[in-house]
């Protein structure tokens, strides 16, 4: 038991009755002055603070008077402290010697502790006082220092006149005019005087040379990169569930996905670990930033998942997210701007200023609302870092949309073009435009088993309809008559209350269905029919994997931007000959038929042949788990837009090119004792180079020829020395922006190379033109990769 002297008892007890409300009030006061002082002190004295830049000039240190001010108040203000102190304890040891009688010794005890209290307050007001004397004499040496150098600096505080800066002098009269537009050029230290422009401008941004007077160790010194770490397979992804977040129905709808699927993409990983053996892959630190998902862009998907809205973007989202994920990659994700903006380290202000640091992500993967964003918010950080960002585009973007020169000269201007990026940094949901990276996305892949019952379970009469909104139904009164001659017919149109009037009473609807729930529907249904929209959606892959044929309507004439609303303001002169031209061109039949919906003789025999017809669940291999892990991490090791561009442009003289004509005379090939172009990928072996027909895009000529055209080999064909190997009678050779060349004009037999690399196009064709097309190889069921690009 711990026993406690009965003295020290009575001592604390007498202290606090001795320190009344008043002392402590004071020692309160002084207390508190105490620590502003040495917070003011420290905050004056000290190189830089939180938040400042390197290279701000701390305008507290130059204002000497001010700060010799508050250091002589607080001086004084102890010095009055420890008088009134003085004369309090004084008076209170005075009446406790008449109340002392009572306590014998106790009163003896009393005066060594206030003693002790006014010494230690009389100590602290001596202290403040030397401190004040030698701040006083450094404020004043810094005050004498500062006129000096101010005076030696005047001169070299001027817009230097540098040819390697053309734009310096401009910026600083832009700056002169308008750094109190955004907050963020006071953050970085900018306080309106010349020297503070210059500063900016050559140490932030990089308009102006840096000032000779500055101290260039920092600023020179760039960040060491991190050591590389190999990328490891994955298999649990509730780690991967949890980065994806919560809270809208969007994010709920994709975690239910991935962890649906989560098995398929575990079998896929081991599958593909061991394709790839013992490959050495680099793991990269990726954002993925869902910019259509962020409440300042509307979020217009959310509110609509559970009323039948679309669910393709989600879907291929959620199949990206996993993708990475299992490929070992580090990730984060975000949906709003604030979470962007923390991620990218953007300074605070109206986005004007660059980042704040370097940006600590190798990949950015983010949609068409999401490049806005970053454009806003990143300053003149989005041209420098713009290489590492991929677009999941659907639709595609062509190189005469996306070239803003170009576009707003000739008419490609849209509202979702100009970018001025490298057109395979678009990612696409189908591989219709080559000059685009393909994404793509996943259908659950059935094993032997769910095969097999599948087979026995079909009803040779079911035909379920693609369209789970009632303003696709409206107008298909005659199809869906005749459909219902033959097949029981089922919808899944979302309602609330009431039968939406556009579905005959004959169709049995079961409403909007949960994914597995449909998934059920489609797997005992013969026939899955589309009524010419949603455009290039997952379902008809869907259905064909799960045993369907799927049937959809031709279009005469296609429909493109030119006659149809819903392409019109697309970066792209696609032309969709079909509601699914990937089903129908890459798929066919028997999975797939496409017939003339007006033609009701047509339509009715293709429904009749399809009950007769027997087909298995199929799935391209693209579009399974391991197909899409093995695309994107192709991509990843492979795709490299920060690198310097390869040979040619015109202007340079070029080496030899090293084709051969073919044998047979009608192509270009990679001569076997040619070296192979270092770094170029794909390699550039699988080059294959033919002349167009007129009017002939290369996309078609190089399909015509069992190939897929390849954007990246245009460089190698870029120069007269192709042509004349082509035996092309070139009378004269031009160099010109315009996305079809190179190409050869047959009138007046003129040659034309491309002037500017973002307009290397495999899309477009003309009649004036023979165009000159560099196609490739490809795998079996992966149209993406060339036979030797893993």
């Amino acid at each position: 038991m711990i026993t406690v002297n009965p003295d020290g008892k009575i001592m604390v007890r007498r202290c606090l009755v001795t320190l009344r409300p008043f002392r402590l009030f004071v020692l309160g006061i002084g207390f508190f002055s105490l620590c502003f002082l040495m917070t003011s002190l420290g905050g004056q004295l000290s190189a830089r603070r939180p938040g400042d830049s390197p290279f701000t000039i701390r305008t507290e240190v130059l204002g000497g008077p001010e700060s010799r001010g508050v250091l002589r108040k607080m001086s004084d203000l102890l010095e009055l402290m420890a008088k009134r102190m003085d004369a309090l304890a004084r008076l209170e040891n005075i009446s406790e010697l008449h109340r002392a009688s009572g306590y014998g010794h106790f009163a003896a005890d009393r005066f060594p502790p206030g003693t002790g209290l006014m010494e230690r307050i009389q100590a602290i007001a001596q202290n403040v006082s030397d401190i004040a004397v030698k701040v006083d004499q450094i404020l004043r040496h810094s005050l004498i220092l500062h006129s000096k150098v101010s005076e030696g600096r005047r001169d070299q505080c001027e817009a230097p006149s540098d040819p390697k800066f053309p734009d310096c002098s401009g910026k600083v009269e832009w700056m002169r005019a308008r750094w109190t537009s955004d907050p963020c050029y006071a953050f970085f230290g900018v306080d309106g005087t010349e020297c503070s422009f210059l500063i900016y401008l050559s140490e932030v941004e990089w308009f102006c040379p840096p000032l000779p007077w500055r101290n260039q160790t920092a600023t020179q010194m760039a960040p060491k990169p991190l050591p590389k770490v190999q990328a490891v397979f994955r298999s649990n992804l509730s780690h991967l569930l949890e980065l994806m977040g919560s809270g809208k129905e969007s994010l709920i709808f994709m975690k239910k996905r991935t962890k649906r699927l989560t098995a398929q993409w575990a079998l896929a990983a081991q599958r593909l670990a061991q394709k790839l053996g013992s490959v050495w892959r680099d793991q990269k630190q990726i954002l993925v930033h869902i910019g259509f998902l962020t409440e300042e862009s509307g979020d217009v998907f959310s509110p609509r998942v559970l009323k039948g809205g679309p669910l393709g973007e989600m879907v291929q989202w959620a199949d990206i997210l996993a993708t990475l994920y299992v490929l070992g990659h580090g990730l984060r994700i975000t949906v709003s701007l604030k979470e962007l903006q923390s991620n990218l380290g953007v300074p605070p202000g109206r986005g004007n200023c660059p980042l704040t640091m370097p940006l600590p992500f190798d990949l950015i993967y983010t949609d068409y609302h999401g490049l806005q964003q970053m454009k806003q918010h990143m300053g003149l950080s989005f041209k420098k870092y713009r290489c590492r960002i991929r677009v999941i585009d659907t639709f595609g973007t062509e190189p005469a949309y996306n070239h803003e020169e170009y576009a707003t000269l000739h008419g490609y201007r849209t509202n979702w073009g100009y970018w001025n990026l490298n057109p395979k940094q678009f990612m696409t949901m189908f591989p219709h435009t080559p000059d685009n990276s393909f994404m793509g996305f996943v259908s659950e892949e059935l094993n032997e088993t769910e095969k097999q019952l599948i087979r026995g379970g079909k009803a040779s009469n079911m035909a379920v309809v693609y369209g789970k909104e009632a303003s696709i139904w409206k107008g298909k009164d005659k199809f869906l008559g005749v459909l219902n001659k033959y097949m029981e017919i089922h919808g899944t149109v979302y309602y609330e209350s009431q039968r939406p009037p556009e579905v005959p009473a004959f169709v049995k609807n079961h409403g909007l269905l949960p994914q597995p729930e449909f998934q059920q529907l489609l797997r005992k249904a013969k026939l899955f029919i589309g009524f010419g929209f949603p455009y290039e959606g997952p379902a008809p892959l869907e259905a064909i994997a799960n045993g369907c044929v799927f049937l959809q309507a031709r279009f005469s004439p296609p429909h493109s931007s030119l006659n149809h609303e819903f392409f019109r303001g697309k970066p792209t002169s696609r032309e969709l000959s079909s509601q699914h031209p990937y089903a129908e061109n890459f798929i066919g039949k028997p999975h797939v038929w496409t017939v003339d919906y007006n033609n009701s003789e047509e339509f009715e025999a293709a429904i009749k042949a399809i009950m007769r017809t027997q087909v298995d669940p199929y799935l391209p291999y693209e579009y399974s788990c391991e197909g899409m892990l093995e695309r994107i991490h192709a991509y990843i090791q492979h795709q490299d837009f920060c690198a310097a561009p390869g040979p040619g442009l015109p202007g340079a003289r070029a080496p030899q090119s090293p084709f051969v004509l073919a044998p047979n005379a009608t192509h270009l090939e990679w001569a076997q004792n040619a070296s192979s172009a270092p770094g170029a990928w794909p390699p550039a072996h699988s080059l294959r180079a033919w002349l167009a027909t007129a009017g002939r895009a290369c996309t078609d000529a190089c399909l015509d020829h069992g190939l897929i055209c390849e954007p990246s080999f245009f460089p190698f064909l870029n120069s007269r020395d192709a042509f004349r190997k082509l035996q092309v009678p070139c009378d004269s050779t031009e160099s010109e922006m315009n996305h079809l060349y190179p190409a050869f004009a047959q009138p007046g037999r003129e040659c034309f190379l491309q002037k500017e690399p973002l307009l290397f196009s495999c899309a477009g064709s003309s009649t004036k033109y023979h165009r000159l097309c560099p196609c490739r190889d490809f795998r079996k069921g992966q149209v993406a990769l060339c036979q030797d690009c893993l």
